[in-house]
C-alpha cells in the first residue's frame, strides 16, 4: 500500500486509535473529480446519486483493515497518473499492446482509469503487499467480471517474489506514486534496482511517478522512531538512479522536477507537513 505523506502501517497501527479519532480521518467524502467521478459513474455503472455512499462504504470497509491515510483522506480517488504529462504516452503504448504494471497500486483505480480509457484491461498489472485491497478493488469498481488485468502480491525487496518471477523483464511501463519515498535511502536503492529488473530491457522502457520530496534532501525519522524515511530533491534523485544505472548494467534519461505541491498537501493534516516539502515527479527512460 503506496502512502501519500509517509506513514506507513507500522506507524499507523501503533497509534492505537479507533478510525474517527486518527487526525487524516474524513467522515464524509467531498467533491469527487474527474476522472475518477465518470469512472464509477460510466465505467462501473453506478447511479451518481449514489457514488459517494458507495465509495465511503467500500473505504470504511477498507480503513477498518487498515487506517493509512490516503484511505482516510480519499486520497485514492485522485488519478496522478492521468494528470502525468506522461499519461498520453503511456496510454497510446498499452493500447498497442505494450505492457504496465502500477507498483503499489492500492485499489488499482489507476488500472480503472486506464481501461476506461480504452487500455486493454489484459495488458494491466498492479502489485501491492497485500491482496486485501487490490480484491477490494472489485467490489468499488464493480468488475470483477470484465477486468482482465493481473494483481499480484508481493514484497519488493523479495527477489523470489511472485512479481519478480511473473514479469522479471516483462513490464513497458512501470507506474510508482507515493511509494519510494517510505524507505531510507538504502531501501530505495534496492527497490530501483528491483524496478530495473522487472522493466523489459530495451530502448523506451519507461518508469514514472510522483511522490513527497524536500528542497533540502534529507532523512526524516519515523513516527515511530523506529527507521526513517528519505526525501529527495530532483539532484538526489538523478545521483540515486545513475547509480542503479552503474550497477544494473542499464543506461536512463532520467528527468525529475520539484513541484510546489501547495495544492497537494493543503488537504493533508499538519502532521505531515514539514519545511522545504514539495512534490517530486520523476520519469526514468532506458536508452
Amino acid at each position: 500500500m503506496a502512502e501519500e505523506a509517509g506513514t506507513t502501517a507500522e506507524d499507523s497501527k501503533q497509534e492505537g486509535l479507533e478510525n474517527k479519532e486518527y487526525p487524516w480521518y474524513k467522515e464524509e467524502v467531498e467533491e469527487i473529480a474527474e476522472p475518477m467521478c465518470k469512472v464509477l459513474e460510466v465505467y462501473s455503472g453506478i447511479p451518481s446519486d449514489k457514488v459517494k455512499s458507495h465509495v465511503q462504504e467500500i473505504r470504511n470497509r477498507a480503513f477498518a483493515i487498515f487506517p493509512y491515510p490516503c484511505l482516510g483522506m480519499f486520497r485514492f480517488l485522485k488519478s496522478g497518473l492521468s494528470a502525468s504529462p506522461y499519461y498520453q504516452e503511456v496510454l497510446e503504448r498499452v493500447k498497442q499492446g505494450e505492457t504496465f504494471l502500477d507498483l503499489g497500486c492500492c485499489f488499482g483505480q489507476e488500472l480503472r482509469v486506464l481501461a476506461f480509457d480504452g487500455s486493454p484491461s489484459e495488458n494491466l498489472h498492479g502489485s501491492d503487499l497485500s491482496m486485501e485491497f487490490m480484491s477490494l478493488g472489485y467490489d468499488l469498481f464493480l468488475d470483477k467480471d470484465k477486468l482482465k488485468s493481473k494483481f499480484i502480491a508481493a514484497n519488493i525487496f523479495d527477489p523470489h517474489s511472485d512479481l519478480m518471477k511473473q514479469l522479471t523483464n516483462k513490464v513497458d511501463i512501470i507506474h510508482t506514486s507515493a511509494f519510494f519515498h517510505l524507505f531510507s535511502w538504502e531501501e530505495q536503492f534496492q527497490i530501483a534496482k528491483q524496478v530495473a529488473n522487472l522493466i523489459r530491457p530495451r530502448p523506451g522502457s519507461l518508469v514514472i511517478g510522483r511522490q513527497v520530496g524536500n528542497i533540502n534532501p534529507c532523512s526524516v525519522p519515523r513516527r515511530t522512531g523506529n527507521g526513517s524515511r528519505y526525501r529527495h530533491d530532483d539532484a538526489s534523485w538523478i545521483k540515486m538512479w545513475e547509480q542503479v544505472g552503474q550497477e544494473t548494467g542499464t543506461n536512463w534519461k532520467i528527468e525529475a522536477n520539484l513541484l510546489d505541491g501547495h495544492h497537494y498537501f493543503d488537504h493533508v493534516h499538519d502532521l505531515f507537513s514539514g519545511e522545504g516539502m514539495r512534490i517530486l515527479r520523476f520519469a526514468m527512460r532506458l536508452e
